[in-house]
């Protein structure tokens, strides 16, 4: 299929909420999943719209989309993405659909995995543990220079005792009678027949006669950890960052979920931030706007000396080269824009009144010449 906007395919404005974005992709992932739907371009219509929220959905890949279209998402320097198969497409956003990378502890299905028998599992396999989220706070200069971060978590791990099988050492899970190991049955639902978790085994196509006394027949236990992340220079505000397999541990082998890490760029009193530009106001005098002058200008390297020239009027805007951010993933520095505005004084001198009462003297003068001149 010749690529589509991104945006037509889930049917929502450019400026559309992550929420907004989400539920649009959901709802045409259960419309056109070829199990429910037995039109000819369904699968296709299917990946089309998962690679959309793919895109979409990620900040930085979004705004290179919104910037240059598709050649900004595809390609070696792009990040595009592509999909095998359905499965694939499940175990990449399997949180969308409450499966393993949603809530629930233990046995708990998803949307998906209750109407098609997928959710959180992987291909053939035991289920994939859930997702996690944590969130850091940076700083300018830190966006500036990248940084590292320790965060601590409590996840659920794979059972050392059990070796996440669930069974007490010495015993082992057995074939589910129910569902005789196939971890679904089928259901009869108005006019679609689906495929529903095993309620015996929730899912697994086992059941554990003999539990584990370590994780209680789980496959998990609670663990305090501490994992390193590395924050790169030019993020953005809101990013999100994928630790792959720093989630929670999965059930009877399956392998662990992933960690997103959301990264809030703490305000600066001092700079505003528009992409890679930065935006600083300086004060200045009436005489250094008049005559003119060298000033000192803070950057978020240290200060830096520019010259404003005669005559300079408030609000004007000066342009210093490679005093911005990053670009992500590159090391051209976007610009720091200076704009000056003439400060004036609340108090004066009695030399400051003198001299600034002999100006406007001189300006009053000056204006009634030119008023008896027209």
């Amino acid at each position: 299929m010749a690529a589509r906007d991104y945006y037509e395919v889930l049917g929502v404005a450019r400026d559309a909420e992550a929420d907004a974005i989400k539920a649009a992709y959901r709802k045409l992932a259960l419309q056109y999943h070829p199990d429910r739907n037995k039109e000819a371009d369904a699968e296709d219509r299917f990946k089309e719209a998962a690679e959309a929220y793919a895109i979409l959905s990620d900040p930085d890949k979004r705004a290179a989309y919104d910037r240059f279209g598709h050649a900004g998402v595809s390609g070696q320097g792009g990040g595009g993405v592509h999909f095998d198969n359905i499965e694939d497409i499940f175990s990449r956003f399997s949180e969308i659909f409450g499966g393993g990378g949603g809530g629930g502890g233990a046995g708990g299905g998803g949307l998906f995995e209750n109407l098609f028998g997928f959710g959180g599992r992987e291909r053939g396999g035991p289920p994939r543990g859930r997702s996690l989220r944590a969130g850091v706070e940076i700083t300018l200069l830190e966006v500036l220079n990248g940084c590292m971060r320790t965060l601590s978590l409590r996840r659920n791990e794979t059972c050392s005792a059990c070796t996440g099988s669930g069974a007490a050492p010495g015993t082992s899970p057995q074939t589910c009678s129910t569902c005789r190991g196939r971890g679904q049955v089928h259901q009869q639902q108005g006019f679609f027949a689906v495929r529903t978790a095993c309620p015996s085994c929730q899912g697994s196509g086992q059941v554990i006669p003999e539990p584990c006394t370590t994780c209680e027949g789980h496959g998990l236990v609670p663990r305090k950890r501490e994992i390193e992340v590395r924050i790169p220079p030019g993020i953005e505000d809101g990013a999100r960052i994928r630790l792959a397999g720093e989630g929670e541990g999965g059930q009877r082998g399956g392998s662990a979920g992933d960690l997103f890490v959301e990264v809030a760029v703490r305000p600066d009193d001092r700079f505003h931030r528009d992409g890679r530009d930065l935006y600083l106001e300086v004060a200045i005098s009436y005489a250094q706007a008049v005559l003119g002058d060298k000033i000192l200008v803070q950057t978020l390297d240290g200060e830096v000396r520019m010259t404003v020239p005669a005559g300079t009027p408030t609000g004007k805007l000066f342009r210093l080269r490679s005093q911005g951010l990053p670009r992500l993933q590159g090391s051209r520095r976007g610009d720091l824009f200076a704009r000056v505005f003439i400060d004036v004084p609340g108090k004066l001198s009695r030399e400051e009144k003198t001299l600034v009462k002999r100006l406007f003297e001189i300006e009053k003068e000056r204006r009634q010449q030119t008023q008896r001149s027209d």
